[in-house]
């Protein structure tokens, strides 16, 4: 039995030498001296605050993208055992010992470094030589940017980490689908496509156009595979169902598991949470569930109430009035009625309280048992504090003249009476007899003599004069302008009012809420909220001194001061390896110039490559050229601050296409031994020029060592760029 002991057991590995030699090098070209500076390096004072809430467990919203490239940043601080106790707010300040610089920027500078053999991997995947293979690995591991933006706590190297990975997990798994279809390798390299797509989505949402690169050429491949006579009907449905599971509802699974995380991680209230709704807020520990536990969940005849607005920007706001009235006449001349002003006011005050009535009673309290509001109801909105009633009438509002003036009711025994009754429609009942429930429902207060929509026209812009303290307008807006969010209103604080009294009443309208009902939302609910905030939500984009146009990008005609040292010349600064930008854009140029060559000699039925030559070509365009324009033509669509950094993916395939038209050139325009001799000898000396300028902006790259004025001077090669030198 135990006779297999008398041999050795053998173990036999094929070790690819230019992949585990390509590994290290990008491992020590990014890794090397990776705590140095030890201080906040640019965007690192915006993303390092969303690091520190991750650790706080603070509820945060970031209107760049997704929360997984967030929360890998996270990982890399708590791996660290980063407390979240630092203050981000300036570039260059210097980081605390309870900081962990190496670890929060170890994960980006793997992902950058892993760059270099998913390079050299997908060059021999799409059936080019490993000599080009390895030469687009050698240009992805001297490219100054990729190393810069890879060396700190950025996104973009974990950006295209996944975007590389997704290319190349499609391109194995497509390589394996004559030979060996719905293998255990077919299986892995295609799941492995679809999270690798949702991974680089779940970082940034400019992953998405990659995707639909990915899926474009999934889905012609799929056609052609529709015309494969030796397939039947069975198997081609297989394979288009695996297909959509891999590349579509993994995908999808995955990144709303992106957001669970993200938000079972982050459960307390924090600065962020007051741009989402109340219910969302009410979900939180702390902050407004501090406030709202132990409210009764249905409003009811003589509830006490705070209404919010639900557009919340470009700030929350609740309806408010106060005893000052609207003055006789504006500025413009245009008189008003001089009732009592209602604002929206973006603070918590006790003049936000108002009182639910019911019009055919008197009374200002809840009876026993309450009789809840449904929507449809009249009813009338009394002002706690000064007991006066919500009203509009046929009045030009003071900011909005083509909208009704709104106001509380003060009797001044002129011919203008009373317009007070208001009919309730929630917005989003599930059926017409939905009771109006605290912070769940939005509803919309319809006057029933003008039907007019009760609107804080102030969220949307207009900010009333110091007469009326700088507060946000709210006027009646006719229906017929159609629906806005501004016209939403829901219950945030509320409690069932007791006393009839008013002294009393004032005195319960301070006084916390006593009974208990909770609100928890769903996750979808929570998920729908979240995502929408993220895709509306848009921060003021102002100028920046390193901002740049996408035209830039190409030529390199600006560059990022992204650290200076206090007191010498070491700096460093996102700049790109010149002569790899100037030859990914003259390999772009030959390859567009010589395809449309092709294309109209083959029209010609002129063949000047065989035709396998000509479906590598066209396959490797598609995927490296496809690449480039996916990732950079969208941005001249875009209305947002741009920087130089954007670039880097799209310069990523733009550099893969280096070698592909080198191998092109070589093998079909080369023809005789001298010239592929002196192609050769060129392709040298070109890669000794790109090794000289890497070496050259190296101690910009790195930050190290310091330069002197001179040697600053001497790299300013564009009158564009921006080097930093110290006066002495």
């Amino acid at each position: 039995m135990l006779g297999f002991l008398k041999e050795p057991v053998v173990v036999t590995a094929k070790i690819n030498v230019n992949l585990v030699a390509l590994t290290m090098m990008g491992l020590m070209s990014r890794l090397w001296g990776l705590c140095y500076p030890r201080a906040v390096v640019f965007d690192e004072v915006y993303y390092g605050q969303f690091v520190s809430l991750y650790m706080k467990r603070i509820f945060f919203v970031d209107d760049s993208g997704p929360p997984f490239g967030h929360m890998l940043l996270a990982l890399g601080g708590y791996l660290g055992g980063f407390d979240g106790n630092f203050l981000w707010n300036r570039i260059g300040a210097e980081y605390s010992m309870n900081v962990p610089v190496w670890s929060l920027r170890l994960l980006p500078a793997l992902a950058g470094a892993l760059c270099v053999p998913l390079a050299y991997q997908i060059l021999v995947e799409l059936h080019f030589s490993h000599c080009a293979a390895l030469g687009a690995a050698v240009l992805i591991l001297l490219e100054n940017s990729l190393i810069t933006q890879s060396r700190f706590m950025l996104l973009e190297s974990i950006l295209i980490f996944f975007i590389l990975l997704a290319v190349l997990s499609y391109l194995k798994f497509y390589n394996l689908q004559k030979h060996s279809a719905f293998s255990g390798s077919w299986w892995f390299w295609l799941l492995l496509t679809g999270v690798a797509c949702a991974c680089a989505v779940g970082v940034k949402y400019m992953a998405l156009f990659t995707y639909m690169l990915l899926l474009a050429i999934a889905g012609l491949h799929f056609w052609h595979m529709i015309g494969d006579q030796n397939l039947s009907n069975v198997s081609l449905l297989c394979h288009f169902l695996a297909r959509g599971l891999a590349l579509i509802i993994i995908p999808m699974g995955m990144y709303l598991s992106f957001f669970y995380v993200h938000l079972a991680l982050l459960y307390r209230s924090g600065p962020h949470d007051q741009i989402m709704t109340s219910a969302f807020q009410a979900s939180l520990e702390g902050g407004l569930a501090r406030i709202t536990q132990g409210q009764p969940l249905e409003v009811a005849y003589g509830s006490q109430i705070t209404l919010r607005n639900v557009l919340g920007k470009p700030m929350q706001c609740w309806l408010h009035s106060h005893t000052n009235t609207y003055p006789i006449r504006y500025d413009n001349g245009r008189g008003s009625s001089h009732q009592q002003q209602v604002t929206c006011y973006p603070f918590k005050d006790v003049n936000n309280w108002w009182i639910v009535k019911d019009p055919g009673m008197q009374q200002l309290v809840v009876s026993n048992p309450p009789r809840p509001v449904r929507h449809g109801h009249i009813v009338q909105l009394v002002h706690g504090i000064t007991t006066r009633y919500l009203n509009t009438h046929d009045v030009a509002a003071p900011l909005s003249p083509h909208s009704q003036e709104v106001s509380c009711y003060i009797d001044y025994n002129i011919s203008m009476p009373a317009q007070n009754l208001w009919r309730v429609e929630i917005v989003n009942r599930d059926s017409d007899t939905d009771v109006w429930k605290t912070i769940l429902s939005e509803v919309r207060f319809v006057h029933v003599n003008t039907s007019a929509v009760l609107k804080a026209s102030g969220v949307i812009g207009a900010s009333l004069p110091e007469w009326g303290y700088r507060q946000l307008e709210v006027v009646g807006e006719k229906l017929s302008k159609g629906y806005h969010q501004s016209m939403v209103w829901n219950v945030e604080e509320h409690r069932y009012g007791k006393s009839q009294e008013q002294k009393e009443r004032e005195v319960e309208l301070h006084s916390p809420t006593q009974m208990d009902i909770s609100k928890n939302l769903s996750f979808m609910a929570k998920f729908t909220e979240l995502q929408w905030k993220i895709l509306t939500l848009k921060n003021e984009d102002t100028e920046h001194k390193y901002s740049s146009s996408a035209l830039d990008w190409i030529t390199m005609d600006t560059n990022i001061a992204y650290w200076l040292h206090p007191t010498s010349g070491a700096q460093i600064h996102l700049l790109g390896n010149v002569a790899t930008w100037a030859s990914a854009n003259a390999a772009a140029l030959v390859y567009l110039c010589l395809s449309l060559w092709y294309l109209l000699r083959r029209r010609r039925r002129i063949y000047d490559i065989p035709e396998d030559a000509w479906q590598l070509w066209v396959s490797a365009g598609g995927v490296c050229g496809g690449g480039w324009a996916v990732n950079y033509l969208p941005f001249f669509l875009m209305e947002k601050t741009l920087f130089l950094y954007h670039y880097l993916p799209a310069l990523t395939f733009q550099i893969l296409l280096i070698p592909v038209v080198l191998q092109h050139l070589g093998n079909h325009l080369c023809r005789s031994v001298l010239l592929k001799s002196m192609f050769s000898a060129l392709i040298v000396a070109w890669f000794s020029s790109v090794y000289f300028v890497y070496c050259t902006f190296s101690p910009v790259t790195y930050g190290q060592p310091a330069l002197s004025p001179t040697e600053l001077k001497a790299l300013r090669w564009k009158d564009t760029w921006n080097i930093l030198i110290r006066k002495q």
